[in-house]
């Protein structure tokens, strides 16, 4: 019995071993790549880096590799992406609202609120994309680009297809807006002060590394106000998810079942307490 016990735990251990190794170097070659000045200044972090090599290596090499590596590679997107969304609320402080002030946030409310619902009438009724494309499309661009996406994904229940759509569309606009907000600020200087039109890259731009390349390019001012303003927005992601778990749930009930109570994500209340943890 006990050795019959050992090899089921051998091979539940090989069932994950090489998709979590895989994993694994993933993230390391990304967090090497983004810790490469040229890289950074570019506005790619680590994040954005797994994400694009992961695209690269799930249409060339995983094909070919899938059955041993499917296990692990569920099980980090299932378990270990989760936790790291709980994790990134370390970075966030409530101290850093006040910062910003009301102002701030009042515009940082109105420009996620707004960008998710153009977002999502532009998806559907002009480009005729589906609902679960807009939406995720809709969450990277007004909360924290390609983290929101992966948050928003066990929240909505997409294909794995659409996630990239969204991320690859987050990725492209965010690099673009890295080179437009800088060179538009001359333009815009007598209207704008350093930190005012920080706050506006902060409260539009997708990645926290485009927010920092792109402050860095106007002054260190705007640098510090983009920021803040960002972090603000990525505060804003749990209720975010919580919002629409419930919208979700009010669009898509279970067949012939009375209407049930809403299921809060357990990771989104995670992520609030680190957040009231670390402030």
């Amino acid at each position: 019995m006990t050795e019959l016990t050992l090899q089921n735990h051998r091979r539940t251990m090989w069932h994950f071993i090489p998709g979590l190794a895989l994993s694994a170097v993933i993230t390391g070659v990304a967090l090497w790549g983004g810790a490469i000045p040229a890289v950074a200044g570019a506005g790619f972090s680590a994040l954005t880096l797994a994400i694009l090599l992961g695209m690269v290596i799930g249409n060339t090499v995983y094909p070919q590799i899938w059955k041993q590596c499917d296990g692990g590679v569920l099980f980090a997107k299932q378990h270990l992406l989760r936790l790291g969304i709980i994790l990134y609320g370390f970075r966030l402080t409530f101290s850093q609202i006040a910062d910003v002030g009301i102002s701030g946030i009042v515009i940082d409310v109105l420009t996620l609120s707004s960008t998710f619902m153009l977002a999502c009438f532009l998806g559907q009724k002009v480009f005729g994309l589906d609902r679960h494309t807009s939406w995720l499309i809709g969450a990277g661009s007004s909360i924290c680009g390609a983290a929101a996406v992966l948050a928003t994904d066990p929240v909505v229940k997409a294909d794995s297809s659409k996630v990239t759509v969204a991320v690859a569309t987050d990725v492209i606009f965010g690099t673009f807006a890295i080179f437009l907000y800088p060179a538009m600020y001359p333009l815009l200087a007598h209207w704008f002060s350093p930190e005012t039109y920080g706050i506006y890259i902060g409260s539009t731009m997708h990645e926290v590394a485009q927010v920092v390349a792109a402050g860095h390019a106007v002054s260190p001012d705007a640098e510090n106000a983009a920021v803040i303003a960002k972090m603000l927005r990525v505060m804003m992601l749990a209720p975010f998810l919580i919002i629409l778990a419930a919208r979700v749930k009010q669009l898509s009930p279970a067949p012939g079942a009375e209407k049930s109570k809403i299921t809060i994500p357990r990771f989104a209340n995670f992520f609030i307490v680190v957040e009231i943890f670390n402030c």
